[in-house]
């Protein structure tokens, strides 16, 4: 199989945003390290984790110049020494370092393969946004049926998958959303939807819930959020996964925890979570598939723009007007 030797990128030159990105046809192809393999990217995914890369606030995430991006799903072309169980030809969604680029170097163990009959595009997901909800749902969340669970940010790729399937363990559902995104997360099964620039939250499942508060809490936005979520769940007994902050970043102290929100706080980062539990990562992709065999986990519909428009799709999620996932064509 031929592969050039240069591809078309959007490199990250500076930490000052998203539009800062700089669309260049240049950028060398890399080489597959041993364990490694190079994958020709069928389709890229955009998530928040790429907005606070521009701006230098992801942790241990490459340093400008660089090529930017963390997920793609596409067709190995090549292999590095040592790989085993992945051969060229082979389709695989996975993370790493520069996926907004026509070609990408993968971990061969972290390449999963994409689900038989889905298009690239389709895959984008798999191991980012339905890993991290079933994971912030089940081994860490605990949810059980007849549990509610709270889903902050429920119109983004995280939180749709997170309703999708707290509905389908049983769980009553409520999320938030800005009031443009409402009809989609109800088409989605949420029981209730709140605004989440304007309503009371933490009283509204108060109230909903008969005075108890959440079982469960599914936090990513971060800022004020936070202490909206700690408020919201259940005393004692009720659990809060926190697995972004994309509305910045709030602390708890031990004196909140003991005299103002006695509740557990978790959290939770897909990447760590794979290479320190193993097993338990095996299991919720095993999960995975089986949803995907049961109909419940469905191809993935992301809103695809051209590699060109990376700069401008990164500023719109930036600014919260987005809904569901997004993805990049090179």
């Amino acid at each position: 199989m031929s592969i050039p030797a240069t591809m078309c990128a959007l490199l990250q030159t500076t930490l000052d945003g998203p539009r800062d990105l700089r669309l260049i046809d240049d950028a060398p192809v890399p080489e597959p390290a041993a364990g490694e393999v190079l994958i020709r990217v069928g389709a890229a995914g955009v998530d928040f984790a790429d907005v606070m890369q521009t701006h230098g606030a992801y942790r241990g995430g490459p340093r400008p110049p660089c090529v930017a991006g963390f997920e793609a799903a596409g067709t190995i072309v090549a292999a590095g020494a040592g790989v085993t169980g992945r051969t060229v030809g082979d389709r695989v969604v996975g993370t790493g370092s520069g996926a907004f680029a026509g070609y990408m170097t993968l971990p061969a163990e972290a390449a999963v393969p994409v689900p038989p009959g889905w298009a690239d595009e389709q895959a984008l997901g798999l191991v980012l946004n339905w890993a991290t909800a079933l994971a912030a749902l089940k081994p860490l969340g605990r949810v059980a049926a007849g549990d509610t669970v709270l889903v902050h940010a429920a119109a983004g790729g995280v939180g749709q998958a997170a309703v999708t399937m707290a509905r389908h363990l049983g769980a009553t559902v409520i999320a938030t959303a800005s009031p443009e995104k409402h009809g989609t997360v109800r088409a989605l099964g949420a029981d209730h939807v709140l605004d989440r620039h304007t309503a009371d939250v933490a009283g509204e499942v108060r109230r909903i819930t008969g005075g108890r508060g959440a079982d469960l809490v599914l936090e990513s936005a971060g800022g004020a959020s936070f202490g909206t979520a700690l408020a919201a769940a259940r005393r004692v007994t009720g659990r809060v996964v926190v697995y972004g902050r994309a509305g910045g970043t709030a602390a708890v102290t031990n004196h909140d925890l003991v005299f103002e929100h006695q509740v557990q706080v978790i959290g939770l980062h897909i990447g760590v979570l794979a290479t320190a539990e193993p097993r338990m990562y095996a299991a919720l992709l095993a999960d995975l598939a089986g949803l995907i065999a049961a109909g419940v986990y469905r191809p993935g519909r992301p809103t695809v723009s051209d590699l060109a428009e990376g700069p401008e799709v990164l500023a719109r999620m930036q600014a919260g007007v987005t809904v569901g996932k997004l993805a990049l064509r090179p």
